[in-house]
């Protein structure tokens, strides 16, 4: 008999000597983070790290959301991105498993493992930490706050248990964004209009149409000659996955289908948006019981389409499997929800910011926080009559600091896919290790504003960005320079004052933006980017290659200090170019605002 959700997770608490609370327990610590999402484990290890008490409260008793209690652990993205704590996750994964090509078991992504072992793997690292304790089986009810600013919340379990905490900073790293209605933080829900974001691919009227949810399932081979055929569901009729196994109106062989999501140790990811178990259904607002009763047929729905797969596929030897998820039906704890609650923070990031980096009203390029290569991808599929959005390519991408702070509520940080972004280029800031790396920028960022004593839209943006780059994650979102580069930081700083511009290249489905290190330049390419940084330097069309000589006297007549090296006519690189402004100006000291504006 399968326990239910919380029932396990009080289970699994005691076991592995997580706290587990009855009746009233309360906390005091510096960071509370609510979810053990994907977001949420990051962030709450990310903030130990700096040093301060923080505890993470998990309805399920899985670490790591999308990546474990959603059965999503497919990486979407970032393969030519190991940024910081989504670096460390993987290179976690590849010890586990045995290198890299023991995660290429699929053809979706290059990085495919179970959910137990990811579960098993952030666990491993939440423990390490010394100031980080660990909740599960607690759901947010109630936030408190005091005027302006976020104090702590309220959680309960199953049995009425509650567990109340004050915290100086609290991060909401919940799917949906739980915290911001309770805590009277402004959101939006549904697509914004065009007027609203400017984007020429938003609808003119906006609306309440959120992306398909999935109940993920994770199946598993029980050997040639078994047959672990789940019983007929209720409802069943094989018209409804009728053209499973094509792509682009194309029939596409089954065996080559369900390699799809293929994991190691013979498994099977379950997540399939053609005539699958994609499932439309707005829960956001609805009250927890509700929201139950309302995803209960999602759940139904991934029943049917495991009994199409064995009953009319073949695949009879693939059951659900027995050792991922303590549910009753054996599917994820949670639906894979790809979009939620949106906070209104003190900056919004919209599709046109990134395909449009350098020529937007915020420079918010450099203000970057995590890093993304993946194309805007929507699932509206399960939505009668939707239609199709005309998605123009993207480059890789930073998500901007402002977007993780309200604009009118203090000490609330906000994480996952609750951050400030259009309802448009959620698509892409979505994705697995962008929101990974979202919550350890969200993390750092809480942990600084307790150590100085401030509230997080106080702490300085360069600050951030460089503590971000001192644990190797990444603020700008360079293909070509990695973090054993001797030079990662350094490039890393002068990408994000774009005095040396990055080159957007839309690649398939994983995205790029080139530094080029080792290429030269002209004289015009650099006095176009000093200018905003030193505005007696005219921006010029000079195609002329710079010199070392000229490269520092453009450097001199900017403010800056440098002696005219040795060998200087003969041409330099942008490596190069980029040593000399960082010794001489010292640009990424310079102040700059949550819309990336100069300070004076």
């Amino acid at each position: 008999m399968k326990t239910t959700l919380f029932a396990a997770a009080f289970a699994l608490a005691a076991s592995i000597g997580f706290s587990a609370c009855t009746d009233t327990t309360r906390r005091t610590v510096d960071v509370l983070v609510i979810g053990g999402t994907t977001s949420g484990t990051s962030a709450a290890i990310a903030a130990a790290r700096e040093g301060v008490s923080t505890l993470v409260v998990e309805p399920t008793p899985m670490l790591g959301g999308m990546l474990t209690a959603q059965g999503v652990s497919a990486i979407d993205g970032n393969d030519g991105l190991p940024s910081g704590f989504w670096n460390e996750f993987r290179e976690a994964l590849r010890s586990h498993y045995g290198g890299p090509e023991a995660l290429r078991t699929g053809w979706v992504s290059a990085t495919q493992f179970e959910p137990s072992v990811a579960d098993s793997i952030f666990k491993a690292k939440a423990a390490a930490e010394p100031t980080l304790e660990v909740i599960h089986g607690y759901r947010l009810v109630e936030v408190y706050r005091e005027g302006d600013a976020v104090t702590g919340a309220r959680f309960t379990d199953d049995r009425g248990g509650r567990l109340e905490v004050a915290a100086r900073i609290t991060i909401d790293a919940t799917d949906l964004g739980e915290a911001l209605p309770l805590s009277g933080t402004a959101y939006r829900v549904g697509m914004d209009a065009r007027a609203d974001t400017g984007e020429r691919q938003a609808f003119e009227q906006a609306n309440d149409i959120v992306q398909d949810l999935t109940v993920v399932a994770i199946l598993k081979d029980y050997g040639e000659g078994a047959d672990r055929t789940i019983p007929r569901p209720e409802g069943y009729d094989p018209a409804e996955f009728e053209g499973c196994c094509t792509a682009g109106g194309k029939p596409m062989d089954p065996a080559y289908m369900i390699k799809y999501g293929r994991l190691p140790n013979g498994k099977y990811m379950i997540n399939w948006p053609t005539h699958g178990n994609d499932y439309y259904a707005n829960v956001v607002e609805m009250p927890y019981e509700e929201r139950i009763k309302a995803l209960k047929p999602a759940r139904e729905k991934t029943l049917r389409f495991i009994y199409h797969l064995q009953h009319e596929l073949g695949f009879r030897n693939l059951g659900i499997a027995d050792d991922e998820f303590d549910t009753e039906d054996g599917l994820a704890y949670l639906p894979y929800h790809r979009e939620g609650r949106r906070l209104d923070g003190v900056v919004r990031l919209t599709l046109d910011d990134v395909t449009d980096r350098y020529d937007r009203p915020a420079a918010l390029y450099r203000t970057g926080i995590s890093v993304g290569d993946y194309p805007v991808d929507h699932h509206h599929a399960c939505y009668p009559g939707f239609g199709k959005i005309d998605f123009p390519p993207v480059p890789s991408f930073s998500v901007p600091l402002g977007a993780l702070i309200p604009a009118g509520t203090d000490n609330l940080v906000v994480s996952d896919k609750a951050i400030s972004v259009s309802n448009l280029i959620n698509g892409s800031t979505r994705l697995q290790p962008v929101v990974l790396l979202t919550g350890q920028a969200a993390g750092t960022l809480a942990a600084l504003a307790v150590k100085k004593g401030v509230t997080p839209r106080e702490v300085p943006v360069r600050e951030v960005q460089r503590a971000l780059l001192a644990r190797k994650a990444y603020i700008a979102p360079l293909y070509d320079v990695l973090p054993d580069d001797p030079d990662f930081e350094l490039l890393q700083r002068i990408a994000a004052t774009g005095i040396l511009r990055m080159t957007g290249e839309p690649f398939h489905w994983a995205n790029r933006s080139w530094f080029y290190p080792e290429r030269t330049l002209t004289v015009g390419e650099f006095t176009q980017g000093l200018h905003d940084y030193a505005p007696q330097i005219d921006p010029t069309d000079d195609p002329t290659p710079l010199t070392a000589s000229a490269a520092a006297e453009l450097l001199r007549r900017a403010g800056g200090r440098i002696d005219t090296p040795a060998g200087a006519e003969g041409p330099v690189t942008r490596r190069e170019a980029a040593r000399m402004t960082d010794a001489a100006l010292h640009p990424f000291d310079r102040a700059i605002d949550f819309e990336g504006n100069l300070k004076k």
